[in-house]
């Protein structure tokens, strides 16, 4: 009775207050990961562009020479997959420090190089701190985002690379044309040197680590499956029948098979806690709805930043400076559309955002796929930026939607399988679109080069992609469900 009665007087327990802002420390991280992210894509990128310099200054042949890309794309999709486990086994600030400390490195190495071999290792290095400085800002940012902001903290996530990924060509082909390829490494270097030290003294710790034991059978499985895979896909393209086709088979087979027993052992693993990347993530439905159409989405977005380019020079005649100061106001615009879907996100959903997205990046590549050696550069510019905008209305939701379907423990698995999926299905996209590319110009033309109908065909395969990315995203929630983060590990 007297349970009852002080219950009654004391009243019901008081809620917790809700966040609905970050703290200025918060805001720090955030800002300093960003600004680590900005610096990583523009390095990475960048490079494409200064190839033709570095093979003639370092007299390697084109086929050792495009290894600077290659490696570090495979670099990346064989770490990725271990960040998951990475961000649970170390604090947020020993990994920063770690991964930022090993792109500055990276960076001092490729500027001094002597020679290719050294070049390379210098690119490799850089890739590995990039593939675990990504999934990281994801993480962090859907952690620390107030119920009801993450639209819009995520939307930076989404800002940040995809500005990078823009103005990169542009800067960099600037530089080369003006100094040489290794100012490249030089300008970006003081910016790395300024996240580092600002990480060092501003980050400070989240969460709790977990004592978590890396399997090396796991990694080895990755390093086969994704690795194998993406050489596969990135050199498929590129390849005219013969020896050079049946190695980019042999490795899409071996990609496949590695990748399958990758998938079979996690899910051994996560039975007793132990994957490194933890496959329970696809056992929710919006995670692994979202995580489909967006594999679709980054297979045109990455194709629009190859062949579109290409397409510009090779077919309608734009120069190189026209086409990187053409392909600038794309990133500006992915950049604030962005900031205006994840303001909107919490109050319109994800659907209508997806749909509205994939109609208007529809509406750009059929538009495209019109175009002639007469159309105004003023027509381009408006069509990549409708595809941009498209872009950019789905990519911030779908991650959201994905990373906000997860419980807490699971947000660095969840962005590992999704920042895995973005290079895989972003080389996927690429390989898909060249092929098509190639195969119908060589079906038409008997010379080398691209041809007018090589590249309507392409910008159709890109429709088609899209257009499957618009019916999938109308199986998408209304609404995005608020989801406990204090699930137990065994959900």
């Amino acid at each position: 009775m007297s349970q009852h009665l002080d219950t009654a007087v004391a009243g019901p327990p008081t809620p917790a207050p809700v966040r609905d802002r970050l703290s200025p420390a918060e805001v720090v991280v955030i800002t300093v990961l960003s600004l680590s992210a900005f610096v990583m894509i523009l390095s990475e990128l960048a490079m494409g562009v200064a190839l033709p310099q570095v093979m003639d200054d370092l007299e390697v042949t084109a086929s050792v020479g495009q290894w600077l890309t290659t490696a570090y794309a495979l670099t990346m999709a064989v770490i990725i997959p271990s960040s998951g486990f990475l961000m649970q086994r170390f604090s947020l600030r020993t990994l920063f420090l770690a991964t930022m400390g090993l792109f500055t490195l990276g960076t001092v190495i490729a500027a001094v190089a002597p020679g290719f071999e050294l070049l390379l290792i210098g690119r490799i290095v850089q890739a590995i701190g990039t593939a675990v400085l990504l999934p990281m800002l994801t993480t962090t940012a859907i952690r620390l985002a107030p119920e009801g902001r993450r639209g819009q903290l995520m939307a930076i996530t989404t800002a940040v690379p995809a500005v990078a990924g823009a103005i990169s060509p542009a800067i960099s082909g600037i530089v080369v044309a003006q100094l040489s390829w290794r100012w490249i490494f030089l300008l970006v270097l003081p910016l790395a040197v300024l996240a580092l030290v600002l990480g060092g003294w501003k980050i400070r710790n989240l969460d709790p680590t977990t004592a978590v034991r890396i399997d090396l059978l796991s990694l080895v499985l990755a390093a086969i499956g994704f690795g194998a895979l993406l050489y596969g896909l990135s050199t498929i393209g590129e390849s005219h029948g013969g020896a050079s086709l049946l190695i980019a088979g042999a490795a899409l087979v071996a990609g496949v098979l590695g990748t399958a027993a990758f998938i079979a052992r996690q899910w051994r693993l996560q039975h007793r806690d132990a994957a490194m990347l933890d496959m329970r993530v696809f056992a929710h439905r919006d995670f692994s709805l979202s995580a489909a159409i967006f594999l679709a989405m980054v297979m045109t977005a990455f194709g629009l930043n190859v062949v579109f380019p290409l397409v510009l020079q090779n077919v309608l005649g734009l120069g190189a400076l026209e086409t990187g100061l053409l392909l600038i106001p794309g990133g500006a615009a992915i950049a604030i559309t962005a900031a205006s879907v994840g303001r909107v996100y919490e109050r319109v959903g994800p659907r209508l955002l997806v749909v509205s997205g994939a109609v208007m990046a529809a509406a750009g590549w059929a538009l495209l796929s019109t175009a002639t050696p007469g159309t105004a550069i003023g027509i381009l510019l408006a069509l990549h930026l409708l595809i941009s905008i498209g872009l950019a209305f789905m990519w911030t939701p779908l991650f959201t939607l994905a990373m906000g379907s997860l419980p807490r423990h699971l947000y660095p698995h969840g962005s590992a399988a999704l920042n895995t999926l973005q290079q895989l299905g972003g080389a996927a996209g690429i390989a898909v679109l060249i092929t098509v590319l190639t195969w119908v110009t060589n079906a038409h033309s008997a010379g080398s080069g691209v041809s007018l109908e090589g590249m309507r065909a392409a910008f159709i395969a890109a429709l088609i992609l899209t257009l499957a990315s618009a019916v999938g995203a109308l199986l998408l929630p209304r609404r995005a469900a608020t989801v406990p983060t204090d699930l137990p590990i065994g959900h």
